[in-house]
């Protein structure tokens, strides 16, 4: 009675949204059901209880189920909520959302991303539990549940975590696997012949079979606890259903993505439910489920009577870890930053992001993370820990190996479980390789340290492959994301500064490979503005140059021989984030871009997005070139002589025009219309 009520009610919210997928609901309805049964420990009135086993759906298409059960069991989901489904507004959206719906662990939507946040999460789970349980006193002890489909499963993503996940033998992730065989062209053998659970083995996972997962209860609630019993190696599940079961077209793609319609009510008389009644839960489904919250409020409080005899016992210990969880960093945690001033030796921002990096890990125990087989370029090596594998699960320094965008998808894990905040690192260009689970921390608000090097053409002879032209523009395109391109060592630590206490989303730092000056006028503190004058504050200016890391010293060279040549009088402001800079007030805006005053932008990289704050942009138009560094920054204009150049050519150009409109005003700039007004 449990599981078809589950069946019907989840084709019932696709059939009044007339919207969405039932087919993977109805069909994995057994496997929730025992989950959520007699296998789960959750809290449904208190959904962040940090000792809950996680739960994740990453066929997020199949959402309806987990809205179902979250609903069933006592979470703030009313039945209200989830006749609005798909609608403006509702907490029931059309793919789970981790800010919308209580009980959603993570944003699941794109294929995959949900098997590497569970991974990031088991990850999470035996790091703390090395770091934080005591004999006798377990504190954390938990599992991640995940459920999936054939699409997660043809994603390369899945390849990508699952092979880690089987290297550092993530003994609590269990994986479920939906193995109807079909997807939305019709059946799976249309483009898919694997073995899977074979795969599985190939990566170190302990594997089992349930061919009738449609009514074999038992096997499937054996199978789980056989991949619990299995300490070492993470477990693959993988059962065999029928998706759609009970409608008249079970077993198809036809009832995959699309409302049963004039099926639905024949589907509910073969279950056995009234056909007439939609979004029912009989009384004995209703008390059944109600046991359940009962449940999560007595192992939350078995859980508390544990941590008060670990508060007597290890007080600095439980202070650390509610810290953790609260999302509060260590009490003088700034005063660890290193100190870099004007004189100090000439060095590139990936090294010195390097010391800061490690400064911020000895003074923030759970700040973790690591690269993508890039340690030694990403400067990103750990010295006040050891690895994170599976013999030392209390080490923070993750090899993620060449697996970029399971290392950002993991990272998410990391951040939703709680507890840890995670950095990833790998060069700038290649955070293309990793952007769909960039873009998903930022709509799910995931705090995460991007650490990305060799961020321009400036790298030079590994060619147009590694200079990232488009990248930062796509970074600055992307809502809720902060970019920072610093210029030298105290532009560094501000960058560290931001993206620790950016605790709503994540930060992606853009760091030189070539060596850079310390200027004389830089701030870290100024870096929270996103932009400042760095350069010819006193003066009333004849015209403003506006600049990112490695080009900031560039044009403060090049304003110097321009004062000296033309006798311009110069300003320089060090822009290291745009997407700071815009959320100033206007005041602050124009008073660091005047009106009335020539502003030339100069990047090397793409000049996309430069015309909202300058009046001609100095950039790249091609892929780069693979050369000898000072080769390529003279081919591309990044020099003085060329920039003073390129600038005599504007100003001349631009008086012309002004004579030709009969004009003495500059143009303005639609500085005033972004950001906040």
């Amino acid at each position: 009675m449990c599981i078809n009520t589950i069946r019907a009610f989840c084709a019932d919210m696709v059939q009044k949204a007339n919207s969405g997928h039932p087919g993977a609901p109805m069909g994995m309805a057994p496997i929730a059901h025992m989950l959520w049964s007699q296998v789960m420990s959750y809290a449904p009135h208190n959904p962040s209880w940090p000792n809950r086993d996680r739960f994740v759906l990453s066929n997020g298409h199949a959402c309806t189920l987990l809205y179902c059960m979250l609903h069933l069991s006592g979470y703030n989901l009313s039945l209200a909520d989830c006749q609005r489904f798909r609608q403006l507004g509702s907490k029931t959206p059309g793919h789970p959302e981790i800010h919308v719906t209580e009980g959603v662990e993570v944003t699941t939507g794109p294929l995959g991303q949900g098997i590497a946040n569970g991974v990031g999460m088991a990850i999470a789970e035996s790091h703390l539990a090395a770091t934080f349980n005591k004999p006798g006193l377990t504190v954390v002890d938990h599992y991640t549940y995940v459920f999936c489909g054939d699409g997660d499963m043809q994603e390369g993503l899945s390849s990508e975590a699952c092979s880690l996940a089987g290297h550092l033998g993530l003994g609590k992730l269990i994986l479920i696997y939906d193995d109807n065989s079909i997807t939305i062209d019709g059946e799976t053998k249309l483009s898919f012949s694997e073995n899977v659970p074979m795969r599985f083995r190939a990566y170190n996972w302990h594997t089992t079979t349930v061919y009738d997962g449609d009514h074999n209860l038992s096997g499937l609630l054996k199978a789980i606890e056989e991949a619990k019993s299995v300490t070492g190696r993470p477990s693959l599940i993988a059962v065999k259903t029928t998706i759609g079961f009970g409608a008249t077209k079970q077993g198809t793609g036809a009832v995959h993505g699309a409302p049963l319609k004039d099926d639905l009510p024949v589907m509910k008389k073969k279950l056995g439910m009234d056909p007439k009644k939609m979004f029912f839960v009989p009384a004995d489904v209703q008390d059944r489920y109600s046991q359940y919250k009962k449940r999560g409020q007595h192992l939350e409080k078995k859980w508390k009577s544990v941590m008060e005899t670990y508060r007597i016992e290890y007080p600095q210990e439980s202070e650390d870890l509610d810290r953790r969880f609260r999302g509060a960093l260590p009490v003088g945690w700034k005063s660890a930053l290193p100190k870099y001033k004007h004189g100090d030796k000439k060095n590139a921002t990936r090294s010195l992001s390097g010391e800061v990096l490690n400064a911020l890990a000895g003074a923030i125990p759970n700040f973790i993370g690591g690269s993508a087989d890039l340690t030694p370029s990403n400067k990103t090596a750990l010295s006040c820990t050891h690895d994170y594998q599976k013999a030392t699960p209390d080490g923070r320094y993750l090899r993620f190996g060449v697996r970029e965008h399971a290392m950002a998808a993991i990272g998410n894990g990391i951040s939703a479980h709680g507890g840890l905040i995670p950095f990833t690192a790998t060069f700038f260009n290649f955070i293309e390789y990793m952007f769909p689970a960039v873009r998903l921390a930022a709509i799910s608000h995931h705090q995460q340290v991007f650490v990305m090097t060799h961020d321009s053409i400036m790298l030079g002879e590994d060619g147009p492959t590694h200079q990232p032209i488009e990248a930062i523009n796509l970074c600055r395109a992307t809502p809720n994301l902060i970019t920072i391109r610093p210029a030298d060592g105290k532009e560094v630590v501000g960058a560290y500064m931001v993206a620790m206490t950016n605790h709503a989303g994540p930060t992606v730092l853009c760091l030189s490979r070539q060596g850079l000056p310390h200027l004389t006028n830089s701030s870290e503190n100024a870096v929270f503005k996103g932009g400042y004058i760095v350069h010819g504050a006193s003066i009333k200016p004849d015209l403003v140059f506006v600049a990112t890391g490695s080009e900031v010293s560039l044009a403060i060279d090049a304003s110097k021989r321009l004062n000296i040549i033309d006798n311009l009088k110069v300003r320089v402001v060090s822009m290291p984030s745009t997407e700071l800079f815009d959320q100033q007030s206007v005041q602050y805006r124009l008073s660091i871009l005047p009106s009335g005053v020539p502003i030339i932008s100069i990047e090397a990289a793409s000049t996309l997005g430069w015309a909202r704050y300058a009046h001609f942009s100095i950039g790249i138009s091609t892929f780069g070139h693979s050369g000898p560094l000072k080769d390529v920054a003279r081919h591309c204009g990044f020099t003085v002589p060329k920039v003073c150049e390129t600038t005599r050519r504007f100003l001349s150009h631009l008086e012309k025009r002004m004579k030709q409109l009969g004009t003495q005003s500059i143009p303005l700039l639609n500085i005033h219309l972004s950001g906040k007004l």
